[in-house]
Protein backbone atom coordinates (compact mmCIF):
# COMPACT_ATOMS: atom_id res chain seq x y z
CA UNK A 1 0.00 0.00 0.00
CA UNK A 2 2.25 2.04 1.08
CA UNK A 3 4.63 1.44 -2.84
CA UNK A 4 1.54 2.63 -4.27
CA UNK A 5 1.18 5.62 -2.66
CA UNK A 6 4.91 6.23 -3.15
CA UNK A 7 4.72 5.48 -7.31
CA UNK A 8 1.69 8.06 -7.16
CA UNK A 9 3.63 10.54 -5.17
CA UNK A 10 6.54 10.10 -7.73
CA UNK A 11 3.99 10.12 -10.45
CA UNK A 12 2.80 13.54 -9.12
CA UNK A 13 5.98 15.25 -8.92
CA UNK A 14 7.82 14.24 -12.35
CA UNK A 15 3.95 15.54 -14.05
CA UNK A 16 4.68 18.84 -11.98
CA UNK A 17 7.86 19.11 -12.94
CA UNK A 18 6.70 18.02 -17.27
CA UNK A 19 3.99 20.99 -16.49
CA UNK A 20 6.71 23.50 -15.21
CA UNK A 21 8.71 22.93 -18.45
CA UNK A 22 5.94 22.95 -20.93
CA UNK A 23 4.65 26.43 -18.95
CA UNK A 24 8.38 27.66 -19.46
CA UNK A 25 8.06 26.13 -23.12
CA UNK A 26 4.96 27.57 -24.02
CA UNK A 27 5.92 31.10 -22.47
CA UNK A 28 9.68 31.83 -24.09
CA UNK A 29 9.31 29.51 -27.62
CA UNK A 30 6.23 32.22 -28.81
CA UNK A 31 8.58 35.34 -27.52
CA UNK A 32 11.60 34.70 -29.59
CA UNK A 33 9.25 33.50 -32.04
CA UNK A 34 7.69 36.76 -32.17
CA UNK A 35 11.43 38.34 -32.02
CA UNK A 36 12.15 36.75 -35.31
CA UNK A 37 9.22 37.93 -36.83
CA UNK A 38 10.05 41.11 -36.02
CA UNK A 39 14.08 40.81 -37.40
CA UNK A 40 12.89 39.37 -40.61
CA UNK A 41 10.37 42.38 -41.25
CA UNK A 42 12.64 44.77 -40.12
CA UNK A 43 15.44 43.11 -42.43
CA UNK A 44 12.95 42.80 -45.46
CA UNK A 45 12.51 46.79 -44.86
CA UNK A 46 15.70 47.45 -44.90
CA UNK A 47 16.82 45.62 -48.43
CA UNK A 48 13.81 46.98 -49.95
CA UNK A 49 15.12 50.58 -48.97
CA UNK A 50 18.41 49.56 -50.08
CA UNK A 51 17.12 48.82 -53.92
CA UNK A 52 15.11 51.86 -53.83
CA UNK A 53 18.65 53.75 -53.05
CA UNK A 54 20.51 51.81 -55.87
CA UNK A 55 18.41 53.16 -58.76
CA UNK A 56 17.80 56.20 -56.91
CA UNK A 57 21.78 56.67 -57.16
CA UNK A 58 21.58 55.16 -60.53
CA UNK A 59 19.25 57.46 -61.72
CA UNK A 60 21.69 60.24 -60.66
CA UNK A 61 24.28 58.64 -62.63
CA UNK A 62 22.24 58.15 -65.57
CA UNK A 63 18.86 59.95 -65.40
CA UNK A 64 16.98 56.91 -65.82
CA UNK A 65 16.01 53.63 -63.67
CA UNK A 66 17.81 50.53 -65.06
CA UNK A 67 14.95 47.54 -65.10
CA UNK A 68 18.63 45.18 -64.00
CA UNK A 69 18.98 46.16 -60.44
CA UNK A 70 22.24 43.81 -60.25
CA UNK A 71 23.54 45.73 -63.16
CA UNK A 72 22.29 49.14 -61.74
CA UNK A 73 24.05 48.30 -58.31
CA UNK A 74 27.92 47.12 -59.54
CA UNK A 75 27.36 50.41 -61.21
CA UNK A 76 26.64 52.41 -58.55
CA UNK A 77 28.91 50.48 -56.31
CA UNK A 78 32.06 51.19 -58.80
CA UNK A 79 31.04 55.01 -59.23
CA UNK A 80 31.75 55.17 -55.29
CA UNK A 81 35.09 53.39 -55.21
CA UNK A 82 36.20 55.63 -58.14
CA UNK A 83 34.69 58.38 -56.29
CA UNK A 84 36.32 57.66 -53.31
CA UNK A 85 39.88 57.29 -54.52
CA UNK A 86 39.89 60.19 -57.23
CA UNK A 87 38.22 63.11 -55.87
CA UNK A 88 38.84 64.40 -59.47
CA UNK A 89 36.08 61.51 -60.60
CA UNK A 90 33.04 64.02 -60.98
CA UNK A 91 31.36 64.88 -64.40
CA UNK A 92 30.37 63.29 -66.97
CA UNK A 93 32.74 60.32 -66.87
CA UNK A 94 33.20 56.73 -68.42
CA UNK A 95 33.36 53.26 -66.83
CA UNK A 96 34.43 49.85 -68.55
CA UNK A 97 32.42 47.62 -66.58
CA UNK A 98 30.16 44.65 -67.12
CA UNK A 99 32.00 43.90 -70.58
CA UNK A 100 30.69 47.14 -71.40
CA UNK A 101 30.81 50.95 -71.62
CA UNK A 102 29.17 52.73 -69.60
CA UNK A 103 28.70 56.57 -69.01
CA UNK A 104 27.91 58.31 -66.37
CA UNK A 105 27.42 61.91 -64.35
CA UNK A 106 28.94 61.64 -61.58
CA UNK A 107 27.71 64.95 -59.22
CA UNK A 108 29.91 66.84 -56.49
CA UNK A 109 29.95 64.92 -53.18
CA UNK A 110 28.59 61.18 -54.87
CA UNK A 111 30.44 59.33 -52.38
CA UNK A 112 29.99 61.13 -49.56
CA UNK A 113 26.00 60.71 -49.59
CA UNK A 114 26.67 56.68 -51.00
CA UNK A 115 28.31 56.38 -47.36
CA UNK A 116 26.10 57.92 -45.28
CA UNK A 117 22.83 55.84 -47.11
CA UNK A 118 24.37 52.73 -46.96
CA UNK A 119 26.91 53.18 -44.23
CA UNK A 120 25.75 52.10 -40.45
CA UNK A 121 26.24 55.43 -38.18
CA UNK A 122 28.36 54.48 -35.25
CA UNK A 123 29.61 56.41 -32.39
CA UNK A 124 32.82 55.78 -30.26
CA UNK A 125 33.92 57.29 -27.27
CA UNK A 126 37.42 58.85 -27.42
CA UNK A 127 39.30 59.67 -24.59
CA UNK A 128 42.31 62.10 -24.02
CA UNK A 129 44.63 62.58 -20.63
CA UNK A 130 46.56 65.99 -21.11
CA UNK A 131 47.78 68.03 -18.32
CA UNK A 132 46.96 70.96 -16.83
CA UNK A 133 49.41 73.33 -15.03
CA UNK A 134 48.16 75.88 -12.20
CA UNK A 135 50.48 78.97 -12.92
CA UNK A 136 50.91 82.38 -11.24
CA UNK A 137 51.04 85.57 -13.25
CA UNK A 138 51.48 88.86 -12.15
CA UNK A 139 47.78 90.97 -13.07
CA UNK A 140 47.96 94.32 -14.01
CA UNK A 141 44.42 94.77 -13.53
CA UNK A 142 44.29 93.30 -10.15
CA UNK A 143 47.47 94.45 -9.31
CA UNK A 144 48.68 91.38 -7.83
CA UNK A 145 49.34 87.99 -8.70
CA UNK A 146 46.64 85.45 -10.05
CA UNK A 147 46.21 81.61 -10.81
CA UNK A 148 45.59 80.62 -13.84
CA UNK A 149 45.01 77.06 -15.22
CA UNK A 150 46.70 76.54 -18.86
CA UNK A 151 47.79 73.53 -20.83
CA UNK A 152 51.29 72.20 -19.94
CA UNK A 153 52.69 72.79 -23.73
CA UNK A 154 51.79 76.76 -22.61
CA UNK A 155 53.63 77.25 -20.23
CA UNK A 156 56.75 77.31 -22.10
CA UNK A 157 56.13 80.35 -23.55
CA UNK A 158 54.05 82.11 -20.51
CA UNK A 159 57.50 81.73 -18.65
CA UNK A 160 58.75 84.20 -21.06
CA UNK A 161 56.38 86.71 -20.35
CA UNK A 162 57.53 89.09 -17.71
CA UNK A 163 54.46 88.54 -15.75
CA UNK A 164 54.96 85.14 -15.05
CA UNK A 165 55.78 84.11 -11.31
CA UNK A 166 56.03 80.44 -11.00
CA UNK A 167 54.27 76.68 -12.13
CA UNK A 168 51.97 75.69 -8.27
CA UNK A 169 51.43 72.07 -10.04
CA UNK A 170 50.44 70.17 -12.85
CA UNK A 171 46.56 68.26 -12.80
CA UNK A 172 46.16 65.34 -15.11
CA UNK A 173 43.05 66.11 -17.15
CA UNK A 174 40.69 63.88 -18.97
CA UNK A 175 38.96 64.38 -22.01
CA UNK A 176 36.27 62.40 -23.44
CA UNK A 177 34.48 63.16 -26.40
CA UNK A 178 31.98 61.44 -28.63
CA UNK A 179 32.87 61.19 -32.35
CA UNK A 180 30.31 59.81 -34.87
CA UNK A 181 31.72 57.81 -38.08
CA UNK A 182 29.74 55.48 -40.85
CA UNK A 183 31.05 51.54 -41.02
CA UNK A 184 31.10 51.64 -44.78
CA UNK A 185 28.91 49.16 -46.66
CA UNK A 186 27.87 48.69 -50.15
CA UNK A 187 24.82 47.08 -51.28
CA UNK A 188 25.26 43.57 -52.27
CA UNK A 189 23.12 40.82 -54.40
CA UNK A 190 21.73 39.24 -51.48
CA UNK A 191 19.50 42.92 -50.74
CA UNK A 192 17.46 41.97 -54.09
CA UNK A 193 15.64 38.69 -51.99
CA UNK A 194 13.41 38.51 -49.66
CA UNK A 195 15.18 37.17 -46.04
CA UNK A 196 11.57 35.26 -45.42
CA UNK A 197 10.87 33.75 -48.69
CA UNK A 198 14.71 33.70 -50.63
CA UNK A 199 12.30 35.01 -53.15
CA UNK A 200 13.07 38.01 -55.54
CA UNK A 201 11.84 41.37 -54.65
CA UNK A 202 9.12 42.97 -57.47
CA UNK A 203 10.54 45.38 -59.37
CA UNK A 204 8.31 47.77 -61.31
CA UNK A 205 9.15 50.78 -63.15
CA UNK A 206 5.39 51.50 -65.30
CA UNK A 207 5.23 54.62 -63.95
CA UNK A 208 8.34 56.32 -61.69
CA UNK A 209 9.63 52.98 -59.26
CA UNK A 210 8.18 50.36 -57.04
CA UNK A 211 9.74 48.06 -54.88
CA UNK A 212 7.05 45.24 -53.42
CA UNK A 213 7.50 42.40 -50.70
CA UNK A 214 7.34 39.09 -52.85
CA UNK A 215 5.06 37.34 -50.17
CA UNK A 216 1.79 37.49 -51.57
CA UNK A 217 -0.90 36.35 -49.06
CA UNK A 218 0.76 34.87 -45.53
CA UNK A 219 3.86 32.95 -44.77
CA UNK A 220 3.92 30.47 -42.30
CA UNK A 221 6.56 27.95 -41.00
CA UNK A 222 5.85 25.39 -38.54
CA UNK A 223 8.61 25.21 -35.53
CA UNK A 224 8.26 22.95 -32.39
CA UNK A 225 5.38 21.19 -33.69
CA UNK A 226 2.68 23.14 -32.08
CA UNK A 227 4.26 27.11 -33.11
CA UNK A 228 4.61 28.61 -36.00
CA UNK A 229 6.53 31.68 -37.39
CA UNK A 230 4.21 33.85 -39.79
CA UNK A 231 4.92 36.43 -41.79
CA UNK A 232 2.48 39.09 -43.66
CA UNK A 233 3.31 40.93 -46.75
CA UNK A 234 6.04 43.51 -45.93
CA UNK A 235 4.50 46.44 -47.47
CA UNK A 236 6.26 48.37 -50.80
CA UNK A 237 8.32 51.73 -51.36
CA UNK A 238 6.99 53.56 -54.21
CA UNK A 239 9.13 56.52 -55.46
CA UNK A 240 10.71 57.41 -51.88
CA UNK A 241 7.65 56.47 -49.91
CA UNK A 242 7.06 53.03 -47.69
CA UNK A 243 4.02 51.87 -47.07
CA UNK A 244 5.19 50.77 -43.40
CA UNK A 245 6.45 54.20 -42.56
Amino acid sequence: MEKNIQRKSDWIEVLIVLAIVFLIFAIYVPVAIWADEDYYEELSHSRMTNIYNVERFYTQLTNEYNKNGFEAMHIINAVADSATADSNFVGAQKLNLLGQTIEVTVPEGFEIEFDTTFGFQKFRRDTTIDTTSVIVMFSEELQRNDTLFVQKKEVANLSEDPAFRSVLREEPLEIVSVQSYYDLYQPDSSQFFCPVTAKPYILSFEEGFRVDSPIENQYKERRYLIFAFEAENHGYIEDGFASWE
